[in-house]
């Protein structure tokens, strides 16, 4: 498993965090810089967009008590994602992973959902055996855009067609989940279900603003493809994060 941190978050975190050009930066901070950056790259650092504790609102571990991290950073964008203030990695505090472990050891859950953003940007090792250490099921939400790291219980991979994933996903996808927001995504589906291994869980999800418009093509696709399940977004109606 190597560093495989996005340049282009390197230029955003550096950016984001030097001083203006008129502006004169003491060597002292110049290095903790430096620093900061380096550790992020060996995963020791992470970008924290947020992180709370609620009920998995889809998947196949739908109901589930789990700690989301949502790390920030992403460079897929999707048209339709409902996050995209994730996107920009800059514009969130960077925290040890210690701190970030420390936050979740508060609740009495110990399913961790790793999320983005898109979270493979980072090297997820150190984070995952952090957790596992303390006693959690570690889990992750990722488009599969970029290079598998981390010790996972789970892998929910959801590719999207803004950016193609890196084939190393393929190997360790648990659970293949295909967000249908035109009917041009059943066959994109059924693309990739045809590279994950033969245990790995298939399902369609609508995109919540198109739910009602492809709901009874959704119904009707799953019916034909047994193999297939259908996934909601309940945490939208129960109202929680």
């Amino acid at each position: 498993m190597g560093v495989f941190l996005l340049d282009f978050f390197a230029a955003t975190f550096c950016s984001n965090f030097a001083v203006q050009k008129k502006a004169v930066q003491s060597p002292a901070s110049t290095k903790i810089e430096m620093d900061k950056t380096q550790k992020i790259r060996e995963g020791l650092m992470l970008p924290l967009m947020e992180a709370f504790y609620t009920v998995q609102g889809e998947g196949i571990h739908t109901g589930v008590p789990a700690y989301f991290i949502r790390l920030g950073g992403c460079d897929v964008g999707c048209v339709w994602c409902d996050v995209k203030e994730s996107w920009d990695a800059g514009k969130w505090p960077v925290l040890d992973i210690e701190e970030i472990v420390d936050q979740a050891l508060v609740y009495p859950g110990r399913t961790v959902v790793i999320t983005g953003g898109e979270p493979l940007m980072y090297n997820l090792g150190p984070l995952t055996a952090l957790l596992k250490e303390k006693g959690f099921s570690t889990h992750i939400e990722t488009s599969g855009a970029h290079p598998f790291s981390g010790n996972f219980d789970w892998v929910c991979f959801s590719p999207k067609k803004f950016k193609a994933p890196h084939p190393s996903i393929y190997a360790h996808a648990d659970e293949l989940k295909v967000v249908i927001y035109n009917k041009s995504d059943f066959d994109f589906a059924e693309k990739h279900a045809e590279l994950v291994k033969q245990t790995c869980k298939k399902l369609i999800q609508p995109e919540w603003s198109k739910s009602g418009q492809l709901m009874e093509s959704i119904v009707a696709f799953v019916k034909n493809h047994p193999n297939w399940k259908i996934s909601l977004q309940t945490h939208k109606f129960m109202d929680i994060p």
